[in-house]
């Protein structure tokens, strides 16, 4: 049988979920819609999205339609939980864009499709909530096409709009204006379908479709319906196209394993359950596989089917398990890695730190907070062993409150946050080397290391390069090496993690048999750092781009709130009654701009915002307090290694 794994995608409060309880209804998967106010849908199982009305995990459950499996993906809407949506587009064959029809195209909404753009997953987009007060779904086309992808095709209209009796009315083959319509968007990328619309002759219907289906199964293309997931309408035409024009498929069973963990969580026992997507070949319950150099075996199969969670022998491609008796991580590879495993959104901009209320809870709140991390790597915790700190990256205030309710709920440890600061980075203004020297002061350490460091493109992360001969040490010590870096430069001369940066290993040796891998690793950090000073850094702080809609009336207040806030807009660009102003700001300040946009414009005016890299801060830098044990003191750091390695210099560690 083929499958579709389907992402259901949107702004928060789109009616997400409402679609995918309906579609599970209509798919008869189950006989009694549940409700998100109720708190209890099908894939809202958590507490505190019951709690809140919000999905915060990405959420598996399979149906049948025209026998073909569809595992739909639930994913959280809030921007706060993006990092969840991140992992969710690696596995994905196609998606559904949820965009409301009152409120229309929104923040989140635009950084969603371009994300779905970049990785070419085929898209439909469903128009929710024609039943509600102010529904206009033209509006929402022309937006759509205007700020989204011209690329669309409209599959029918909405009939009593804002009323109960709302309905989706699809176009027919007979609707003539359809057939334009349709020849003329298919004409960009078929040409056959070009020529017969240069020549003003008409295709038959079937013909039309095809190209729609084809062109649409490879992203060209994005069919739109609409209706309202609350009643149903439109729900029955989408669900009767998703496997037409979305491309389900018959993974390649016979092919060497491939797949990818998309998510962990932990059963009732405390055991880790790892929901991977198989790209290709089959993995089997018992089965022993490699992970990290380290051997591990499958304890247990379950598979997605109508709804429900069940044992089976074995996962094949095109299938979503949860695997358990696996000790893994999220963006883990089973066999062979699959191509598709990037990041698409932004790392989170946001750190506090947290404390537990109770003192004697300090080592299980890092264990708790450990295990939290699994589930999401981007809550990127970080520790000052010398105070006692735990710090944890965010997106959002909500995501924070999330974590606290979590801890409390799940783990019974009530904590408390400081303020949110933003995180920082360091790219570095020019070039510096160093070199230590095996046997000359005042290296102490039997090795010699060689470090160049120099800025590398915007946007790069870090590039480590070896000059240095390769083959004159064993593996392990150039690997050394290469962790000590990348560990290191976690705390640039400010404090913060340094980036966009190319550092060469120009000089690597040891002394056999004296020498050990550790001498390497310990000597790197004094070397780079002094490399570092020498180049020296920027401190450059998070920046979004916005995007705000004011009425004319309001412009000028506008622009003057921008000024104070030191943002750089553009030139105002009129739009009927209202103004588009577009421009970058620091996301420090983006919260304050969202207090202040609604006051200021009656509540008439629209922020997007998203994020856009990283500028130098002006001013004086912000500096975060670095670890007792950073390589710029040289002092601390040989007594913090010395204390870390009881062996003497130069003996295996």
């Amino acid at each position: 049988m083929r499958t579709l794994n389907l992402g259901i995608l949107a702004h928060v409060d789109a009616g997400k979920t409402s679609l995918t309880e309906r579609l599970l209804y209509a798919a008869g998967v189950i006989d009694r819609l549940g409700s998100v106010d109720g708190g209890n849908t099908q894939t809202d199982t958590m507490a505190l999205e019951r709690q809140r009305g919000i999905t915060i995990k990405a959420a598996v459950v399979s149906f049948v339609a025209h026998d073909v499996t569809i595992n739909l993906i639930d994913t959280p809407g809030h921007p706060d939980f993006i990092a969840e949506v991140e992992r969710v587009l690696n596995v994905l064959d196609g998606a559904v864009l949820v965009v409301s029809a009152v409120e229309g195209v929104q923040g989140q909404t635009r950084v969603l499709m371009r994300a779905l753009q970049r990785l070419g997953i085929p898209t439909l987009i469903f128009i929710n909530k024609l039943d509600r007060a102010g529904a206009d779904p033209d509006r929402v086309l022309a937006a759509i096409a205007r700020r989204l992808t011209p690329d669309i095709v409209p599959m029918g209209m909405g009939q009593g709009l804002g009323t109960a009796a709302a309905a989706f009315v699809p176009f027919g083959p007979d609707d003539r204006g359809f057939r334009e319509r349709l020849a003329e968007r298919l004409a960009e990328y078929d040409e056959t379908v070009l020529a017969a619309y240069v020549d003003n002759r008409s295709l038959a219907y079937d013909r039309l479709n095809d190209a729609l289906q084809r062109q649409s199964r490879a992203g060209l293309v994005h069919p739109v319906f609409m209706g309202s997931a609350i009643s149903g309408a439109g729900v029955e035409a989408l669900l009767e196209t998703l496997v037409e024009l979305l491309p389900a498929t018959v993974g390649d069973v016979e092919g060497p394993p491939s797949g990818t963990v998309f998510k962990v969580e932990r059963g009732l026992g405390g055991e880790k359950l790892a929901y991977v997507r198989m790209f290709s070949g089959a993995l089997h319950n018992r089965e022993r596989l490699q992970l990290g150099g380290d051997e591990a075996k499958v304890t247990g199969v379950e598979v997605f089917e109508r709804g429900a969670v069940v044992r089976r022998d074995r996962v094949v491609a095109g299938e979503i398990a949860r695997l358990r008796g696996l000790d893994v991580r999220i963006g883990d590879s089973i066999g062979t890695p699959p191509r598709r495993a990037a990041q698409h959104f932004a790392p989170p901009t946001l750190e506090t730190l947290v404390q537990p209320v109770r003192a004697a809870d300090r080592r299980a709140l890092w264990s708790a907070l450990g295990q939290l991390s699994e589930q999401d790597p981007l809550i990127n915790l970080r520790k000052d062993d010398s105070r006692q700190e735990i710090f944890v990256s965010l997106y959002g205030e909500v995501q924070k409150e999330v974590i606290e309710a979590t801890l409390i709920a799940e783990y019974g440890l009530a904590v408390a946050f400081r303020e949110t600061t933003m995180i920082c980075v360091e790219r570095p203004l020019g070039t510096g080397a160093a070199l230590e020297l095996i046997f000359k002061p005042p290296n102490p350490f039997l090795a010699t290391v060689g470090i160049r460091v120099e800025p590398g493109p915007i946007g790069s992360g870090l590039d480590i390069r070896l000059e240095a001969m390769f083959g004159a040490m064993p593996v392990a010590f150039y690997e050394a090496i290469e962790a000590a870096i990348d560990e290191t430069l976690g705390q640039g001369l400010m404090g913060w993690q340094v980036t966009d940066a190319v550092v060469s290993i120009t000089d690597a040796a040891q002394k056999a048999p004296m020498s050990a891998a550790g001498d390497l690793r310990n000597l790197t950090p004094l070397v780079l750092m002094e490399a570092l000073r020498l180049a020296d850094t920027v401190v450059c702080e998070p920046v979004h781009h916005f995007h705000i809609e004011v009425p004319s009336d309001a412009l000028a207040p506008a622009l003057s709130v921008l000024a104070r806030l030191d943002a750089q807009p553009g030139q105002p660009v009129p739009e009927g009654t209202s103004y588009r102003l577009e421009g970058e700001i620091a996301a420090a300040r983006v919260h304050e701009l969202q207090q202040v946009l609604p006051g200021l414009t009656h509540g008439e005016g629209a922020l997007e915002t998203s994020f856009a890299g990283y500028r130098p801060v002006t001013g004086a830098p912000p500096v975060r307090r670095r670890s007792d044990n950073n390589p710029l003191n040289r002092k601390q750091y040989l007594l913090h290694v010395q204390r870390r390695v009881p062996t003497s210099i130069g003996e295996e560690q």
